[in-house]
């Protein structure tokens, strides 16, 4: 007799059908039955927050998620994975694709989800300490171990391409500050000209994401996954409507590109008749 497989988890709670062990008749969710209680009582927030947190957020919390979900939501084609997306749905490609496309630029260094996880682990280690906080943004390498991800190349949370803080980055940390006034988001807008100024560039919506998330609770890792999850409507939606489009109206950047290492220049062979 074979021995039974389980899966385990902690969270989640399942009860099969008499009839097929393969179907499911019950999901308990943290002891919450999804389709008998959380289905007809709770929102969509409440219901992701006891997912993550194991507990049912407070009306405030669901409502920080909620905002900080709008402000994620579409951040334009002037995001690296929204433009990822774009490229994606422009070509014809499936839109899993397109959305893994996101997924990926969307997950490193530079605004990505990787930035906020830094981020997140920049808030315990500083709390609401600015000294700490100017001393680790300058080197935040201090703590770097040898990993996948090379050193961050700038201050976690902060544009380094930036000049002055963005008009809609200014609104939304205003707008989250005043739902959770007293925690990271109110340290955030307090301290922000000071941070700015020290580092040298100003802050950015990831850093802002990074506090509210730390002000819901949430931990490295499950900032990082709600950060990439919550940043998928935009890339979506633009990915369909570039394809709908066509390449046509799409820019193509060929005259603002140098190279460095031309391959006509090396004495490799060139393909000719190809124009750009």
């Amino acid at each position: 007799m074979s021995k039974r497989q389980v899966y385990h988890s902690d969270f989640w709670e399942e009860e099969a059908e008499n009839d097929n062990p393969f179907a499911t008749k019950a999901a308990y969710c943290h002891g919450y039955d999804v389709y008998g209680e959380i289905l007809q009582k709770a929102t969509w927030f409440e219901y992701i927050y006891l997912m993550f947190k194991g507990e049912r957020p407070t009306e405030k919390q669901a409502a920080l998620l909620e905002k900080l979900a709008i402000v994620l939501a579409n951040l334009g084609p002037r995001e690296a994975s929204v433009r990822a997306a774009m490229n994606g749905g422009v070509g014809g490609s499936t839109h899993a694709s397109s959305l893994m496309a996101a997924l990926a630029v969307g997950a490193g260094q530079y605004g990505g989800s990787h930035e906020v996880f830094i981020a997140l682990q920049m808030w315990g280690t500083c709390g609401f300490d600015l000294q700490k906080w100017k001393q680790q943004l300058t080197n935040p390498n201090e703590n770097h171990k040898e990993d996948i991800w090379l050193p961050i190349e700038h201050g976690p949370g902060f544009d380094p391409n930036g000049v002055n803080c963005p008009t809609i980055t200014l609104q939304s940390l205003a707008a989250l500050e005043s739902i959770n006034a007293g925690g990271a988001l109110s340290w955030l807008s307090e301290n922000r000209l000071q941070l700015e100024a020290h580092i040298g560039y100003p802050l950015a919506v990831s850093g802002i994401a990074a506090a509210a998330l730390y002000d819901l609770g949430f931990n490295d890792h499950q900032a990082t996954m709600l950060y990439l999850i919550l940043r998928l409507p935009g890339a979506a939606v633009h990915a369909i409507e570039q394809r709908g489009m066509g390449w046509k109206k799409f820019p193509f950047y060929a005259d603002n590109i140098e190279l460095l290492n031309d391959p006509g220049d090396m004495g490799l062979p060139v393909i000719e008749g190809l124009e750009l």
